[in-house]
């Protein structure tokens, strides 16, 4: 199993000037269904999405697919801060990563393609048989290749890979037929580049340490 890159640890304030429309965001979730993302493909990563800068309103946006909702579009504050709206960051660790390959001429496009799924909804199903097709690999067995989706639904890895898709920058499958979130910090062309900051990796490195933290640190 993949483990968690040592990469540099940077607060959001740090971190917002340096980053640009079109770095990935790659999310190690601790829900049971983040857990089963994980353990279906042997990664600690269980999200992917990526970024647009809006600077003539001053917000950074995530653009994503996930369960329950479908794709939708967040401030990428509110993973830090108020996640879901739980007044919470989000529970697990955030990476910041960028493509090689990818050009400033690009991301129009690529802004296009991600804003036009907007509100399609997330593909359950698709999850199911990941972990089915791990499962048959396990003992020995196989299965014909998984075809993408009919572009109606998606999980979060192809909804990002339908996006980059768009604009010739392809990651490849794995190769038991899908695309994961491991498949996006795998690949040779994009750079993990820093760790985002969070209350929760405060919180869980004082768990780890048998500190205690002021109750404003929460």
């Amino acid at each position: 199993m993949d483990v968690f890159p040592n990469l540099p640890n940077k607060n959001y304030a740090q971190l917002r000037r340096e980053i640009q429309s079109g770095d990935i965001l790659l999310c190690s979730g601790t829900s049971f269904f983040s857990n089963l993302i994980k353990q279906a493909t042997q990664s600690v990563w269980s999200h992917v999405a990526f970024i647009l800068r809006l600077d003539m309103i001053d917000r950074i946006m995530v653009l994503e697919s996930v369960e329950s909702i479908g794709v939708r579009t967040v401030p990428l504050s509110s993973y830090v801060q108020d996640y879901n709206g739980t007044g919470k960051s989000y529970p697990g660790k955030l990476v910041i990563a960028r493509h090689h390959d990818l050009k400033s001429e690009n991301i129009a496009q690529l802004s296009k393609m991600a804003i036009d799924l907007l509100g399609y909804p997330y593909n359950k199903e698709e999850i199911l048989r990941i972990a089915a097709r791990i499962g048959m690999n396990t003992f020995g067995l196989t299965q014909h290749s998984m075809d993408m989706p009919s572009g109606r639904e998606f999980i979060c890895s192809e909804y990002a890979h339908v996006c980059f898709k768009s604009i010739g920058l392809k990651i490849e499958f794995n190769p038991l037929g899908f695309i994961a979130p491991a498949d996006f910090a795998r690949c040779h062309e994009i750079d993990l580049k820093h760790y985002v900051s969070t209350e929760w990796d405060k919180r869980s490195a004082a768990i780890k340490s048998n500190l205690v933290l002021p109750a404003q640190a929460y």
